[in-house]
């Protein structure tokens, strides 16, 4: 559902985060009310994070290491799943799929402060000079994506919703809003299942491998309810 002829966009600023980057190509409601939840995250993670990090059976990542680089990505790849659902709880009079869209925005802004904590007591920057995705190594087939793009590297994450799927979706409504958002959220969880067990597997630091299980156990699960949603309507839209 991308759109071929999408003018090309601005080389991205590398001393800018990944979360950054996703935020400033947010619309201006899902900017407003992201800025909202992520400051209430970063709260709530600051202490979480603080209490997890502090302590002496893990030593602290270096700037280069699998456990930052997935701090900042999935900083990123949670915002824009946060902004998905925001819109089709607006576009949506449907109760299950309204509790779901909450459940996701909830979870995952708290995950960002969280990450957004460890960073600060890592004493590490929130950008990587190294671009998004450099972190995963050549085997993934996603390092050093912030070369292959202008958007510097967000729009080649797994599962990354494109500009001209997230316009369609802030034009759709109903059911045809409901579907779309499933359709994209299903592809978004794929990928950030993809990124959470390359650091689950990769990270040597405790607190990292567990949130990034956990990510892998949760979105998983959430695949097959997002799917018998979508296949309830219908499936993904077509033309």
């Amino acid at each position: 559902m991308t759109d071929a002829s999408s003018p090309t966009p601005a080389p991205a600023d590398r001393t800018r985060s990944a979360l950054g980057q996703a935020f400033v190509g947010l619309s201006g409601t899902g900017r407003a009310v992201v800025a909202l939840l992520v400051l209430l995250a970063l709260v709530v993670g600051t202490a979480v994070g603080a209490t997890l990090v502090a302590r002496p059976d893990a030593a602290t990542p270096s700037d280069g290491s699998v456990e930052a680089g997935f701090a900042r990505d999935m900083q990123a790849h949670h915002a824009q799943a946060v902004e998905l659902a925001v819109l089709v709880r607006d576009r949506s009079d449907d109760e299950t799929l309204r509790a779901i869209a909450l459940d996701i925005l909830t979870i995952q802004q708290q995950q960002i402060g969280q990450m957004a904590a460890w960073l600060r007591l890592w004493g590490l920057p929130a950008a990587s000079p190294d671009g998004p995705m450099a972190w995963m190594g050549g085997e993934t087939g996603h390092a050093h994506a912030a070369d292959a793009d202008g958007a510097g590297g967000l729009s080649t994450m797994p599962g990354w919703v494109q500009a001209a799927d997230m316009a369609a979706l802030r034009d759709a409504d109903g059911t045809a809003a409901e579907r779309l958002f499933l359709s994209l959220m299903i592809d978004h969880h794929v990928g950030g299942v993809e990124m959470a067990r390359y650091a689950a597997e990769h990270a040597r630091h405790p607190e990292v491998t567990r949130l990034a299980q956990g990510i892998v156990d949760s979105q998983s699960r959430e695949q097959v309810v997002l799917q018998d949603l979508l296949d309830a309507r219908g499936g993904p839209l077509t033309g």
